[in-house]
């Protein structure tokens, strides 16, 4: 696959991004923050655990619903080895069902398409005329998570990923409040703003003793033109060995239009 690719599989991989080095409670909580544990029985647990609840149920409130969103947005791509590319990105999406993918780099010519379903992810590599078929297992292959087109689909509108209701511990800090939580898959840190209660960043660290990977990922400039607080900009880094990172700059983006997703392979295109 060409490396304009990689920017795609970036998409996806990041997704995968676990386990810090340090705790999650000490890794991004902000100075002036105080972290509150759910206190003992009879020693303002019932406080504690409303206001958990409140702010929990404020980030799923503010969840974008859409059937369906297409974008136009300028990706940014740092990889591993300090090597930089910059490409323009057009997703057109289907509520659990598509998401189609164009990439276009150097004189606005299409290097790459990709169309990902429930079953399958089939990318078009247009450089070098080679057309690529896995099943969605190939999701799951290269980030060793149990990914989905819904996941995927989070990552792109803005939605919080993996977000679990096992919220253990929050912070305040003077214009943010973070929740502390563990999944069966990860330790997280959910931090929105006060007083919108806009999500602002989520970090997410592997429970697995094997990994030594985090991922975080932020959300800013949100505008509500569209009827939904909807993020324009973004930030998706992986720290492990290496740190790789990712800015998406929505320039363009539409709710619940009617959509095309065209896909067809040509004749003279090699199968990988």
């Amino acid at each position: 696959m060409i490396r304009i690719s990689i920017v795609l599989v970036s998409l996806i991989y990041l997704l995968g991004s676990c386990r810090a080095t340090k705790k999650i409670q000490s890794a991004i909580v902000k100075k002036d923050s105080v972290v509150v544990a759910i206190p003992p029985i009879n020693n303002g647990r019932e406080d504690s655990i409303a206001f958990i609840k409140e702010n929990f149920n404020q980030i799923q409130k503010n969840r974008i619903d859409f059937t369906t969103f297409s974008a136009k947005m300028d990706v940014d791509y740092d990889d591993p080895d300090g090597k930089k590319m910059d490409v323009n990105a057009q997703i057109r999406m289907y509520k659990d069902s598509i998401i189609w993918v164009s990439i276009t780099a150097i004189l606005g010519i299409e290097g790459l398409r990709a169309y990902i379903t429930t079953d399958s992810v089939k990318v078009l590599d247009k450089q070098n005329k080679i057309y690529i078929a896995r099943s969605v297992a190939y999701l799951q292959e290269i980030t060793a998570l149990p990914l989905n087109l819904s996941s995927l689909q989070d990552l792109l509108i803005g939605n919080p990923v993996f977000l679990d209701s096992n919220i253990i511990s929050y912070s305040k800090s003077s214009n943010s409040v973070s929740l502390h939580g563990i999944s069966d898959l990860f330790k997280m840190l959910i931090t929105i703003g006060e007083p919108d209660n806009l999500l602002q960043s989520s970090k997410l660290d592997d429970l697995d003793e094997q990994r030594n990977r985090t991922s975080y990922l932020t959300y800013s400039d949100y505008e509500n033109k569209k009827g939904v607080p909807f993020s324009k900009k973004r930030t998706i880094t992986v720290s492990e060995k290496k740190k790789l990172g990712i800015k998406l700059n929505f320039k363009q983006y539409e709710f619940n239009e009617t959509l095309s997703f065209p896909f067809n392979v040509p004749k003279n295109y090699k199968y990988d």
